[in-house]
């Protein structure tokens, strides 16, 4: 699985911003996700979405706050961000499971993805 993502950019506290992550090559099945890395600290988990949009995950820092959504043809998964604070800083990396891979055993570690995209930079502050 291929994966191009866009959407990251400065924006004010409070503010809000949508991230998109388009998805090629053998996507049948495959559940998506989203962490982010600040600068000196761990990648880290915040949302996921199964494949057929039935199920979703959020790390507690951003529940209430995010919300995430899976699209067909072409696929593509969205993180919507209100309310974002200077702690939501770091880059953001969109991730994909493996074709067939149970949503079920997801438990928000970056080792139940196998594809990632590039990253997009996600910075808020005044």
């Amino acid at each position: 699985v291929q994966l191009q993502a866009s959407g990251g950019g400065l924006v004010q506290p409070g503010g809000s911003l949508t991230l998109s992550c388009v998805a090629s090559g053998r996507t049948y099945r495959t559940y998506m996700g989203w962490f982010r890395q600040a600068p000196g600290k761990e990648r880290e988990f915040v949302a996921a979405i199964s494949w057929s949009a039935t199920y979703t995950k959020f790390a507690d820092s951003v529940k209430g706050r995010l919300t995430i959504s899976m699209h067909n043809d072409p696929k593509m998964v969205r993180l919507q961000m209100n309310s974002l604070n200077p702690e939501d800083t770091a880059v953001y990396y969109c991730a994909a499971g493996a074709s067939g891979d149970s949503w079920y055993d997801v438990t928000g570690s970056p080792r139940d993805f196998t594809s990632w995209g590039q990253g997009t930079q996600v910075t808020v502050s005044s």
